[in-house]
């Protein structure tokens, strides 16, 4: 694809993506909570507040001694419906900016799974309502883990009037196809390995659940099977089967999430040439000769290149902090991204940080915290923090 063809697609993706939003989240309408919220006063003068916005419960903590800035945080990818309650705990990761003194507002979005649209407009339309209760902050910075580090991404350079600056924990950010179209390919070699065992991937049955009892399934059979398992772990970059075995359950539901929101099958691995199954290249000789090979539904396709395409048009500064091991988002998922940001001329506003851990998302409060502090040293003195180890 030459270069005018890609400008012209990340216009005509940016613009799919802003057609759905509702008119409140485009400044045209001031949004309005369904029924009474429920409000908490503490003794020390901090606020609680949970409700419904539209169709997506939320939740606003305003801490006592309130520094008239703003937290907008993101929670990630969900198989069902979040809940806020009053006295039900703020996260463990939001809580680190509000012990900062920084109000936290948090949507529950009004759809589950890939919900990248639904998070930014639903957020969007938080925000606006508490401007219009609390005041206008004097700053304001996005947050989210895991998709919600996506829709930091997509808030930065959508909303770019708004924010100061956003922090990236563990987040699927860049093209949202390239990393789903790799959950897919993986689908797809291990019904090479294990055929008839998952299902169909084209389409992923309506009813289709994760369970303990498919895990265990899975790993049965991975078991029984060694160097299919082997290749399998070598495929996903896992370090063990029970670790693959979860991952292709997850991965299963997410696309058959996509394939439900994008009316039909929106992903393509015609192209992915599997390496790297083995020391011997035969196993990858015999895994891309027999793999199905699936074409996307275009209507599909082209739903999941509008949810979301990024510009890499980041004119604010964005913090990334991953661990070196994350079995569902690999940390060197921000590569092509920082190349996009970097391509448009940005990037001296973006900067990658890890700490020596596995698993996803799985930081400490305190590094949380640290990484924070991190942003805001550099939107308030323009000295951006080191690249590298988190210290």
């Amino acid at each position: 694809m030459n270069s005018g063809a890609s400008r012209r697609l990340l216009c005509c993706a940016a613009a799919a993506f802003f057609a759905v939003l509702p008119v409140a989240a485009r400044g045209q309408a001031s949004p309005t909570p369904t029924g009474e919220p429920e409000v908490l006063h503490g003794s020390n003068g901090s606020i609680t507040e949970v409700g419904v916005l539209g169709r997506a419960e939320y939740r606003i903590d305003v801490p006592a001694s309130w520094n008239r800035s703003l937290v907008v945080f993101y929670h990630g990818y969900s198989e069902s419906p979040f809940r806020y309650r009053l006295d039900g705990s703020i996260g463990a990761q939001p809580e680190q900016m509000y012990k900062r003194g920084f109000a936290v507002i948090q949507s529950g979005y009004s759809e589950t799974g890939w919900a990248l649209q639904a998070g930014y407009s639903d957020t969007e339309s938080l925000r606006r309502y508490f401007v219009k209760k609390y005041g206008a902050p004097r700053e304001t910075f996005a947050a989210g883990g895991s998709m919600g580090g996506a829709l930091t991404m997509i808030t930065l350079e959508l909303n770019k009037n708004t924010y100061a600056g956003g922090l990236n924990l563990c987040g699927a950010v860049g093209p949202s196809y390239v990393h789903l179209d790799r959950r897919f390919a993986i689908r797809a070699a291990f019904d090479y390995y294990f055929p008839g065992l998952m299902g169909p991937l084209d389409t992923v049955p309506a009813n289709f659940e994760e369970s303990e009892a498919l895990r265990q399934k899975v790993l049965t059979a991975l078991r029984a099977k060694p160097d299919a398992a082997l290749a399998m772990r070598e495929l996903t970059q896992l370090h063990s089967d029970v670790e693959v075995a979860r991952a292709i359950g997850y991965f299963t539901y997410v696309i058959g999430d996509l394939q439900k929101k994008a009316g039909g099958n929106p992903f393509d691995n015609r192209n992915w040439i599997y390496t790297g199954t083995s020391v011997n290249t035969a196993t990858d000789y015999a895994l891309n000769d027999g793999v199905h090979r699936y074409a996307p539904d275009k209507q599909a396709r082209n739903y999941l290149m509008a949810h979301y395409w990024p510009s890499g048009r980041l004119t604010k500064p964005m913090l990334a902090l991953h661990t070196i091991y994350d079995p569902l988002i690999p940390a060197n998922s921000l590569t092509l991204y920082a190349s996009e940001v970097a391509h448009a001329g940005f990037a001296d506003n973006l900067v990658q940080q890890y700490v020596h851990r596995e698993g996803h998302c799985t930081f400490t409060p305190d590094e949380v915290g640290h990484a924070f502090d991190e942003l805001l040293t550099w939107v308030h003195s323009g000295k951006a923090p080191q690249a590298g180890l988190l210290h």
